[in-house]
């Protein structure tokens, strides 16, 4: 699949609709998960597929980029690199927060086109990158992870990976609503938020997402 058959398959399943905890943010959403899906899979003859996380703002991602937004001090001048980036909701509300630059990592490709189309849409730029960047250091001076410890090894991995750059002087910030795999007993909570989600992808219409360092 080309790179414009995939942005025309995106622009075609999805609609530009302003975030709900983060209306400075506008998107490409999806309005339901499961068709979404077997259309990607039917498009694309694949049987497996990860589920389409680039179509929809997960309560995490949204809390995380209400508290990017709001304290910029984080954010401000910085080189920011947002890690599972999914939508590209918090490296666009990083790239609003007035980072210098902001990359954004994704290892499904149809999501690094969705954050391309979602930064245009909110007339800022943001890099992204097609690849699995767990292990790296690239110097980040702040680095941005929302929704991702829903998978045991994953996790295990992510945390290792992001104390690493925080033990170096980056600064960490993880929105999470509570995954399984979520660390809190080495985790600082510093702030918390009732966020709006799709019913179709969660047990609650509202979630509580909470913004979490590293202890």
């Amino acid at each position: 699949m080309t790179i414009a058959d995939r942005r025309a398959f995106i622009l075609a399943q999805t609609r530009l609709l302003p975030v709900p905890h983060v209306p400075e943010v506008r998107l490409h959403l999806a309005d339901e998960a499961t068709a979404l899906w077997e259309r990607t899979e039917e498009e694309l003859g694949e049987i497996g597929l990860p589920p389409p996380f680039w179509a929809f703002a997960w309560a995490g991602g949204q809390g995380l980029a209400r508290y990017v937004l709001d304290h910029r001090d984080a954010i401000a001048g910085r080189r920011v690199l947002d890690v599972a980036s999914g939508s590209g909701l918090v490296a666009i509300a990083a790239m609003l927060a007035g980072a210098r630059a902001v990359e954004a990592a994704d290892i499904d490709a149809f999501a690094t086109e969705a954050i391309l189309l979602n930064a245009e849409a909110n007339g800022v730029a943001v890099r992204p990158r097609l690849e699995d960047l767990i292990g790296r250091d690239e110097g980040w001076d702040t680095v941005l992870a929302g929704d991702i410890f829903y998978d045991r090894d994953i996790a295990a991995a992510m945390e290792d990976w992001l104390r690493g750059l925080q033990e170096r002087g980056a600064t960490v910030l993880i929105g999470d609503p509570g995954r399984s795999y979520l660390p809190t007993e080495r985790l600082e909570e510093v702030a918390a938020y009732s966020v709006p989600v799709t019913r179709a992808l969660e047990d609650a219409e509202i979630k509580r997402a909470k913004v979490w360092r590293l202890r």
